[in-house]
């Protein structure tokens, strides 16, 4: 009888298959999943909620589907950890935020929608800093998420619980969301794969109900956690398409054929390093890593050149987007924040501070500015297929301790300081990926960042699913797992 922990560590693709077979059942594997959530959620705080009862109702249903003969879908009988900034009716929505602490949903997120459809078993809503606006994972609610390879360190943020739930091996996917880099971050520092999808490409809708919820990133962007790219692959095409309730623009155009994007490689193709996106600073063993992955593609058929990649200033266009789009999030919501101000982290009391300040004239001026990067981008494009980079400037560091000094250079942004390189691509809207590159002399995982044009996820699965093929990851396991 296969263990808990290796039916943890076991892929999705494989999990739907035994489930298929009947090698397995629903019920058992969410009983074995929920086990494990049992022993690791203490130690590495993945959760903020979890729905046991449920996920096993949902799971019994599920095993009868497989006992009738019915039309399974890719998901089917998969537990799925989802993250606490979206909403699923009935279930506790904090966002992170200990003013939302008794706030229930009343509707499913788009994404979470799909994923039921398709036979997921949600189990429970993962950690997440406050309102997703940082890129740890510490709040008021309870313990911090923990790195499963060194539970001192952060696992990164805004999807701190389910980059931890993939890394420790208690589920092969866990859903995040990136407006700033909350899947790419917690992906690097916890050694997981992550991608972010061209922006729209995932239905989502500004979610609003009167406990107080709201979603306040636009730029942000539903998208899978996983071991394998294969997995996140089935994960994205559950996920993607058109849907007329987002109130966000929505892509109109086909979902592209994931899968078959993982045998496609990169022979041909024309790819840019850039160690620090125009002289950010970086850790060297960080850049040692990534280069040394970078120079992986050329042995598999790519051109690989090392490039002038200078987009400056992007980085208070993106913390002023963030401040607009805080106020945006406080008018909308009924919950009153000024008179719980005692109640927020430090860091969203900030946030707030910043967004009551931002005049209507350096708004338009930000605007402005985001055209400029996205005709920047485009046009690198227009010359090179890929572009690559670390995804971090820093393996994991201790929990409430983001470096001010990163390779002898002051960062400009403590908070966000040790990130420099994933949040321009939420405000061109390309799509991105995080793949584990290798690991510190301390044992900490490193990832390799990888961008695509617009629309163009399949470029990036298939570098990506080529560069796993090349230098495997998912038989690496963190101490505590």
């Amino acid at each position: 009888m296969t263990s808990d922990r290796e039916l943890g560590f076991t892929p999705t693709y494989k999990l739907r298959e035994m489930i298929g077979s009947k090698e397995i059942s629903p019920v058992e594997l969410t009983e074995s999943h929920l086990r494990r959530a049992d022993e690791l959620d203490p130690q590495l705080g993945i959760f903020i909620t979890r729905i046991s009862d449920q996920a096993m109702d949902v799971a019994r249903e599920a095993e009868a589907a497989v006992m009738r003969g019915d039309e399974l879908g890719p998901l089917h009988g998969i537990p799925v950890p989802y993250k606490d900034t979206e909403p699923m009716a009935g279930v506790r929505w904090t966002h992170g935020s200990l003013p939302h602490t008794d706030s229930i949903a009343e509707t499913d997120a788009l994404p979470l929608q799909r994923i039921v459809k398709a036979g997921g078993i949600i189990t429970g809503k993962t950690n997440t800093p406050e309102n997703g606006f940082a890129g740890t994972t510490e709040n008021r609610l309870g313990p911090p998420a923990r790195n499963p390879w060194n539970t001192d360190k952060t696992p990164g943020g805004s999807s701190g619980g389910a980059s931890v739930s993939v890394a420790s091996g208690l589920t092969s996917f866990a859903t995040g969301g990136d407006g700033g880099g909350s899947i790419r971050i917690p992906a690097a520092f916890a050694g997981v794969y992550g991608i972010k999808a061209t922006q729209g490409r995932v239905a989502r809708a500004a979610s609003h109900d009167r406990n107080g919820g709201f979603s306040i990133v636009n730029n942000a962007t539903s998208g899978p956690l996983t071991r394998t790219v294969r997995d996140s692959a089935i994960a994205l095409g559950v996920m993607s398409g058109y849907d007329a309730r987002g109130e966000y623009e929505t892509l109109t155009d086909d979902v592209p054929d994931y899968l078959s994007a993982l045998t496609k490689g990169v022979k041909g193709l024309k790819i840019g390093w850039t160690p620090d996106m125009g002289g950010n600073p970086v850790d060297p063993e960080v850049v040692q890593v990534t280069e040394k992955a970078a120079k992986v593609f050329e042995d598999l058929g790519a051109t690989v050149e090392t490039i002038d990649f200078t987009p400056s200033n992007y980085e208070e266009v993106l913390w002023t987007f963030f401040d607009y789009f805080t106020i945006k999030g406080l008018h909308s919501a009924k919950h009153d924040f000024d008179n719980n101000r005692e109640l927020l982290t430090d860091y969203f009391g900030e946030y707030m501070d910043r967004a009551n300040n931002l005049s209507a004239e350096r708004m338009w001026q930000i605007l402005c500015d985001i055209g400029w990067y996205r005709t920047y981008v485009n046009d690198y494009f227009s010359k090179y297929d890929l572009l690559l980079s670390p995804t971090l400037a820093v393996p994991a560091f201790d929990i409430g301790k983001a470096p001010d000094v990163i390779g002898g250079k002051q960062v400009p942004h403590r908070l966000w300081g040790f990130t420099p390189f994933t949040y321009l691509f939420n405000l061109t809207g390309n799509p991105a990926a995080s793949a584990p590159a290798g690991f510190s002399s301390d044992g900490l995982p490193i990832g390799l960042h990888i961008v695509g044009d617009m629309r163009d996820e399949v470029t990036v699965l298939a570098a990506s699913a080529a560069f796993e093929e090349a230098q495997p990851w998912a038989d690496k396991r963190p101490p505590v797992s």
